[in-house]
């Protein structure tokens, strides 16, 4: 899934760093290598977009990846693919795509599609270094990816207005991170920000166009339900 020009996958997993001080610099390292520059693909586009989850057994060090690719237009599963490994890295707030890439890696590559769109559940420029896991992943595999997380992490927001599709953006001090986004009226907005090869508004637009009948993505709910059936079934 190497895209030319971006960093080797192989090799930073070989080298995957065990502690927290390695995992800062590896994220010092890379994060200049986040392309900005970049619309991504439309809303609705001919493709795939492909969700990404992880579920945990911290009694048994394991953890499950599931990738569920969905026709960008249907909505429909086109492929699914699941893979369990072991937890080889600490519980870090900040650090967590060091104990979830090299599983979710392994999943992406068991598709039988390249993915056009990569959709995290978690966070990409929202992160208190500018590069949560959907940074990581896409400057790992050169996939366009966003991130749409739960909740805000550290950072502030005012709430967006009741309507679906009312935004507000997600501040790190005056600095925009992400935006909160209102998927269903009334409901709990989401916190979507940018990964690696995508821009703020078509995150955005993509993450409401997944989320057509409830509050997540329906990659996310895909995926989510998948890595918990195959934690359960390791």
């Amino acid at each position: 899934m190497d895209t030319p020009g971006t960093i080797s996958c192989d090799d930073e997993l070989r080298h995957w760093p065990s502690d927290e001080a390695r995992a800062r610099a590896v994220q010092d390292r890379l994060r200049s290598s986040v392309r900005l520059d970049e619309s991504g693909p439309q809303p609705g586009f001919a493709g795939t977009v492909v969700g990404v989850d992880v579920a945990y057994d911290d009694e048994r060090d394991v953890v499950a990846a599931a990738a569920v690719a969905l026709d960008a237009r249907t909505l429909a599963v086109t492929d699914e693919a699941t893979a369990v490994g072991q937890i080889s890295f600490p519980y870090v707030p900040g650090l967590l795509a060091f104990r979830e890439i090299p599983t979710v890696i392994d999943a992406l590559a068991r598709l039988t599609r390249t993915p056009d769109l990569v959709v995290c559940d978690g966070y990409g420029l929202a992160h208190p270094r500018r590069f949560g896991l959907a940074s990581h992943l896409g400057v790992l595999t050169g996939l366009p990816t966003i991130g749409v997380a739960k909740n805000p992490f550290t950072f502030r927001y005012a709430p967006p207005g009741p309507e679906r599709g009312a935004t507000s953006p997600l501040l790190d001090g005056d600095e925009e991170v992400g935006r909160a986004l209102r998927t269903q009226k009334g409901v709990k907005p989401v916190f979507v920000s940018v990964g690696h090869r995508v821009d703020l508004d078509r995150a955005c637009a993509h993450t409401l166009r997944l989320a057509a009948a409830y509050r997540l993505p329906e990659t996310t709910r895909a995926a989510d339900a998948l890595c918990r059936k195959a934690l359960a079934n390791a």
